[in-house]
């Protein structure tokens, strides 16, 4: 799994993408993959990231996550 991130890493950083737009890329696809293991159970899925509920709703919002 290391070297899968160290070549997506060099990728993105070959490619110019911003270190504020990679993160939040990640933010956004590790929590999507959180709540679909889950089927979209956003008290689940907060358990299982050790956040509230709340906070994951809003970190959804501000990364405009929509799993529809």
């Amino acid at each position: 799994m290391k070297r899968e991130l160290d070549t997506l890493v060099t990728q993105m950083h070959s490619s110019g993408i911003r270190y504020e737009d990679a993160v939040r890329e990640f933010k956004k696809q590790y929590l999507r993959e959180v709540l679909v293991a889950h089927r979209g159970n956003q008290c689940k899925a907060a358990e299982e990231l050790g956040m509230h509920c709340m906070t994951l709703s809003r970190a959804m919002a501000e990364l405009e996550l929509d799993l529809a």
